[in-house]
């Protein structure tokens, strides 16, 4: 027997059970390795589904040209499915890819695009935007849109949900994915919750990425969403492809947490995976040692190969300078309840003046100020900024704040250690914000973080 072409190999992934890093957990931990698949993710199978889906259609036509925003593995299934069909690839990805990804994408023949990470969805310069720009530009093109695009959910919900059906012989009573696009937990949960209606999804979500929050509330909060250095899952817009109804429970998952565990998973269970398969598998830990029975049985898919990350997770040097050693640190929560609410943010409106701003900077001791219009923070004033706004002109004091103020202060989650609160800390961000259960919201500096290391 043979293949006609290196895309027919790919699904049929194994099950795989976890020994070590469940320690102690009830239930059967098991995990889809993906990373199987020709190239060496879980993304091959939307990939060739979306190409075949839009020849059928007519949307793509011979020798045309596929354009796609992406985080590197949907290009990775993109391009061998053109070069198996005869097509010509160009992607768009966001500066905080690894460079392996990048490298092989164009060894694999595509043109490849970088883009700014920290700008909106809908910037001009963000992959998304840039893709689709692409896409009208150039002729007897195809741009297959990933996050909207629902033969993503279909690929899954028509191969990978009826292998986990039939590898654990309809046991599996909890299914846990990372959302991103939202194909692959979607469309396996919906086939899953065809065949056994008490079945148990649970989404892995990262703190910077918009998902959570919209789950629980039903709004679009643009508070949330701030820069974070997980690859493939978490976003802040919201794909066509993530069916809320189809997600019981999400679980977030810190930068360090994610980055930890894929190592462990490496060392100790020979799993050579992505960094998304660690934010998955310690999510998804998280949720079974508060919830799994010992008759239970949970699938966990592992979405690509550690080789993408060898210059980040798996490099000591890498880790060590984002704090991400397998060290136990306080957490923002931490801080913040160490205050027993004897502090109080301090805020200024927009609208006050410049005078006003350095009278209660003055008055309150602190060199720096959040700023609020409405209940939205919408900028930051700096002492050391402020003053050197005054020294070139000194009529600003009686301007609006709005007109001289800094970038907003970014907001990181709650359960962020102190180490990687540490490094986001800088010129740039004299200080952070973060928001606690009751909605209320609190700003931690860098005295906090030498005062916390002290105790």
């Amino acid at each position: 027997m043979y293949y006609n072409s290196v895309i027919e190999t790919t699904g049929n992934t194994p099950l795989v059970r976890l020994n070590s890093v469940n320690k102690d957990i009830k239930g059967t931990i098991l995990v889809k390795v993906e990373y199987f698949n020709p190239g060496q993710s879980m993304k091959d199978r939307m990939a060739i589904k979306m190409i075949a889906d839009a020849e059928k259609t007519g949307l793509l036509k011979p020798g045309g040209t596929i354009i796609e925003g992406t985080s590197g593995n949907t290009g990775m299934g993109l391009a061998l499915t053109a070069i198996a069909k005869g097509y010509k690839c160009i992607f768009t990805l966001a500066d905080k890819q690894s460079k392996e990804k990048i490298d092989i994408l164009r060894a694999m023949g595509a043109e490849v695009i970088v883009c700014p990470t920290n700008v909106a969805a809908d910037d001009p310069r963000s992959y998304y935007s840039v893709a689709q720009k692409l896409t009208r530009e150039i002729p007897n093109s195809f741009y297959p849109n990933q996050y909207d695009n629902l033969a993503n959910t279909d690929a899954h919900y028509e191969t990978t949900a009826p292998e986990i059906w039939e590898q654990t012989e309809g046991k599996i009573t909890h299914y846990a994915a990372g959302v991103g696009t939202g194909g692959s937990m979607c469309g396996v949960a919906k086939y899953l919750k065809e065949q056994k209606p008490d079945v148990i999804s649970i989404g892995i979500d990262t703190y910077g990425s918009v998902f959570t929050k919209y789950k629980e509330t039903g709004k679009f909060d643009e508070n949330e969403v701030y820069a974070y250095l997980t690859e493939g899952i978490g976003e802040d817009i919201l794909p066509k492809n993530v069916d809320f109804d189809l997600i019981d429970n999400f679980i977030k998952v810190t930068d360090k947490d994610g980055a930890i565990m894929t190592r462990r998973l490496a060392r100790e269970e020979g799993l050579f995976v992505g960094w998304s398969s660690g934010s998955a598998v310690y999510g998804a830990l998280e949720y079974a040692a508060k919830h799994l029975t010992a008759d239970d049985m949970m699938v966990i898919i592992l979405p690509d190969h550690g080789t993408r990350y060898l210059n980040k997770v798996y490099n000591d040097d890498w880790m060590r300078d984002r704090g991400f050693e397998e060290r136990e640190f306080a957490t923002a929560k931490d801080i913040i309840r160490s205050r027993n609410g004897l502090t109080t943010l301090v805020t200024i409106d927009a609208s006050s003046s410049v005078s006003d701003a350095i009278t209660l900077l003055h008055e309150k001791g602190i060199s720096q100020i959040p700023v609020t219009d409405g209940d939205q923070f919408t900028g930051s004033l700096k002492e050391s900024n402020l003053l050197k706004r005054l020294i070139e002109d000194t009529n600003i004091k009686n301007k609006p704040v709005r007109e001289v103020m800094d970038p907003p202060l970014p907001f990181v989650g709650m359960d962020n250690t102190l180490d990687v609160l540490s490094s986001l800390i800088n010129h740039d961000h004299q200080a952070i914000l973060v928001r606690d259960e009751r909605n209320q919201v609190h700003i931690i500096t860098q005295q906090d973080l030498l005062l916390q290391m002290t105790q």
